[in-house]
């Protein structure tokens, strides 16, 4: 997973070193939106680790 995670994030930052050098606008949503994409992602991973930690006591 984590491999897939950087391999992603990796090409990102290429695909973004383009667009900048080539003066291309980014198609990727407001700062605001990669913020609630990122609450989103962490509060999907939360669940798990509070119902593992609820069942372990």
């Amino acid at each position: 997973m984590w491999g897939s995670m950087l391999l992603a994030l990796g090409t990102g930052i290429v695909i973004g070193i383009v667009f900048q050098s080539l003066r291309i606008p980014s198609p990727a949503p407001p700062f605001l939106g990669l913020l609630g994409l990122l609450g989103m992602f962490l509060g999907q991973r939360l669940i798990p680790w509070i119902k593992l930690w609820l069942s372990s006591k």
